[in-house]
C-alpha cells in the first residue's frame, strides 16, 4: 500500500543496470518477511531442544563461558536439522521465484516458465522441470558436504 500511495519503489515492470534496484526491493522485502515467522519459530526449536541436553549442562559445569557453550557445542549440533531445512527451501525459492516475477512483472525464468505453461510450450516447461531438479539435486550434495564440515562423525558412517 505504501509502495502504490508513496512511490517509494515501483510495483511493476523491471529497468536494467542500478536502477533494477528499486524494482527488485519489494518483492525481496516480501520474499523475506513472509518466511521470517515460520524460520524463526523452527531455529527457536532446534535451538532450545539443543540447549536442554546433557552435553550443554556438562559444558557449563565444566565453567565454560556461555558464548563458548553457545557457539562450539550448541550451534555445533544444531546444524543438522538447520543444513536438511536450507534444501527443502531450494525448491520453494524456485517456485517463488516463478510466482513472484510473473506477479511483479520482473522479466526472468519465472514469468518466461508461466508464459511457456500459457502458450503450452512443453519443451520450455520440461527444460524448466529439469532445471528445478538440477538445483535440488545439487542442493541435496552440498547439504552432504556441508554435512561433513559440520560434523565430522557423518565421514564414519
Amino acid at each position: 500500500m505504501a509502495s502504490k500511495l508513496w512511490h517509494w519503489v515501483p510495483i511493476s515492470g523491471y529497468a536494467g543496470g542500478i536502477d533494477s534496484i528499486k524494482f527488485v526491493l519489494l518483492p525481496v522485502l516480501i520474499g523475506v518477511m513472509g518466511s521470517v515467522g515460520a524460520s524463526s519459530r523452527w531455529y527457536r526449536t532446534i535451538f532450545l531442544e539443543e540447549i536442554g541436553k546433557d552435553y550443554v549442562r556438562t559444558a557449563r559445569a565444566k565453567g565454560l563461558s556461555e558464548l563458548r557453550v553457545l557457539f562450539r557445542h550448541v550451534l555445533k549440533n544444531a546444524m543438522i536439522p538447520i543444513l536438511t531445512g536450507v534444501v527443502v527451501v531450494i525448491p520453494l525459492l524456485f517456485m517463488g521465484s516463478l510466482l513472484t516475477e510473473s506477479f511483479f512483472g520482473i522479466p526472468g525464468l519465472g514469468s518466461y516458465t508461466i508464459d511457456a505453461i500459457n502458450a503450452q510450450d512443453f519443451g520450455v516447461v520440461r527444460a524448466m522441470v529439469f532445471l528445478g531438479s538440477m538445483l535440488y539435486i545439487a542442493g541435496l550434495v552440498l547439504t552432504d558436504i556441508s554435512y561433513t564440515i559440520v560434523d565430522p562423525r557423518v565421514r564414519l558412517q
